[in-house]
């Protein structure tokens, strides 16, 4: 048995709602449910950084979607891994802490977001944070989330910093500052050499408190409406239906795919889409499951010419042995790494003044299908995306049970410049590994392959093996309500109802240009204090 009724039930303990129970559990006057469609987070390979490289083949801690095929992609349907554990996708990613161009707020602001420009944000990125170095106008301390250096680099990730002179880039030790073009080491989110989940990060002490209730291993199934008020939520769980009450607010933190999918099952939505499964509209809000907005990716490969970076080979089995001893003492050496040590910003010929919009991960080791597959040998590549996609997908229904998965169709490159920036950032990629720091592990360049150099070459390659980066956002954005398609307001209340908030990836009006785990902190953090202002606790 479980309690029933609460003040406030947050759906999805990801890289949201893990903050929001965080935040409004710490008035011990007020009961805070949040709900988990995964487990707990116990599983090792999410705590020891260097797990990632498995993470993508543990499939209880991952949606698994695929989308739609995509016709400009030779008709593939793309693997979307998304966390389903507590800390959600923050609990499987690469860890890298970006928070995109500052600019990208303004424009969110000049869209009709009010209170989101970059002045407004900072203060809102700082407050989360436990930076490694001083505070500064930049960074803050004293926060849940930790931002690290990472404690091991591997010589490969070196050579790629070594190499931004010689492709006309600077060498940057910071991409949280007002610039950010040039070459670097990532900062991470860990502590002590471990991953810093917002579960690790905001559920760690909070998830003891009386006043917080987290119920893993359910199911929403729809938000409970009274007319245009949001009183509760109905869930699967322990093979039951369950019916929550919530008396001041439900606040929807389920992401840019399944934000929009439990909206819709409850009656909000696109009428046609509604129509389509049966379901009865409460509310036409055209713009639910619209402006789909992902960073599509693809890798340039080489075969390393000497043992270098983090190869699978059977030689490397003793050296694998020894680092684990060295992680489990001192939370020291390759385990601690993210693999995507290193990375920078760069930009097309169509990039704005002010934006740099291509970004790279670099990876010391040879990636094959999100690393659902063994490759053997030593090589290192490079990840090349468009920051700033003018391609915009959708989400849609399969059915109207909450169990189906819904349809996903980004409707990649379906914008003739997206393609354009893919090859200019091929060539730029290209250079930047072609540099002398590389001269002493160059192999051979196994995608595309030293003779792909022609546009028409280069597009097949894009089209044969581009992948999705893991950032979708923008499926029920936020700006001015007089917009048809905005699905909230710029305090994140669902239009037309009480009682009901969206605060995760999908409420971006537009992707910001980078990683998209920091940005969606700092959206619950501004939903936490929009909710703190309007409900007080009783005297």
């Amino acid at each position: 048995m479980i309690a029933t009724e609460f003040d406030f039930i947050i759906i999805g303990a990801g890289s949201a709602g893990a903050v929001l129970a965080h935040r409004l559990s710490a008035d011990k006057q007020v009961s805070v449910c949040l709900l988990e469609a995964g487990g707990k987070d116990r599983h090792p390979l999410i705590h020891i950084p260097f797990g990632l490289a498995g993470l993508s083949r543990v499939t209880s801690v991952n949606w698994g979607y695929h989308t739609a095929p995509q016709p400009q992609l030779n008709q593939r349907e793309l693997f979307w891994p998304r966390g389903k554990t507590l800390g959600g996708s923050s609990a499987i990613n690469a860890m890298c802490y970006i928070r995109g161009q500052y600019s990208d707020y303004d424009d969110w602001a000049a869209a009709g977001a009010s209170g989101w420009s970059a002045k407004e944000v900072l203060p809102v990125f700082r407050r989360s944070e436990h930076f490694c170095d001083a505070e500064d106008e930049f960074h803050g301390i004293g926060g849940p989330l930790h931002v690290e250096r990472l404690r091991h680099i591997d010589p490969l990730s070196g050579a790629f910093v070594s190499s931004a002179a010689e492709v006309g880039l600077a060498q940057l030790n910071d991409f949280n500052r007002q610039h950010r073009e040039g070459l670097g080491l990532y900062h991470v989110t860990q502590k002590n050499g471990q991953r810093c989940s917002t579960a690790v990060g905001f559920l760690a002490h909070a998830r003891y408190q009386e006043n917080l209730t987290i119920i893993t291993r359910c199911l929403a199934e729809k938000i409970l409406l009274n007319e245009d008020v949001a009183t509760g939520v109905q869930i699967q769980h322990n093979g039951q239906t369950v019916k929550l009450k919530a008396h001041r607010e439900v606040i929807i933190a389920g992401g840019a795919i399944n934000t929009p999918q439990l909206l819709m099952l409850s009656g909000i939505g696109p009428e046609d889409e509604l129509h389509r499964h049966g379901i009865t509209v409460k509310k036409h809000l055209p713009g639910v499951g619209q402006n789909l907005q992902d960073h599509l990716d693809v890798i340039i490969q080489n075969s390393a010419s000497r043992a270098a970076g983090y190869g699978l080979t059977v030689g490397a089995i003793a050296g694998f042995v020894a680092q684990g001893v060295k992680y489990l003492t001192g939370r020291q050496g390759m385990l601690s790494s993210n693999i995507a040590e290193a990375g920078g910003f760069a930009s097309s010929s169509l990039a704005s003044a002010d934006k740099p919009d291509l970004q790279f991960h670099f990876i010391p080791a040879i990636l094959n299908d999100h690393g659902r597959r063994f490759s053997y040998g030593y090589g290192y590549g490079l990840h090349v995306c468009n920051l700033y996609p003018r391609s915009r997908g959708r989400i849609r229904l399969h059915s109207s049970r909450a169990e189906s998965a819904p349809l996903i169709d980004p409707c990649y490159l379906t914008h003739p410049e997206d393609l354009q920036i893919m090859l200019e950032g091929i060539r730029l990629a290209r250079r930047i590994l072609q540099a002398s720091p590389f001269d002493k592990w160059r192999g051979q360049e196994r995608l595309p392959g030293a003779t792909k150099t022609t546009d028409e070459a280069l597009t097949a390659f894009i089209r044969q093996y581009a992948e999705t980066v893991y950032h979708p956002a923008g499926t029920c954005k936020m700006g001015a309500e007089d917009d048809p398609m905005t699905v909230v307001n710029s305090r994140l209340q669902v239009k037309g109802f009480e009682n009901l908030r969206v605060a995760d990836a999908s409420v971006m009006p537009s992707l910001p240009g980078g990683n998209t785990n920091a940005p969606t902190i700092m959206i619950a953090e501004q939903a936490a204090s929009f909710i703190q202002t309007c409900h007080t606790s009783p005297a």
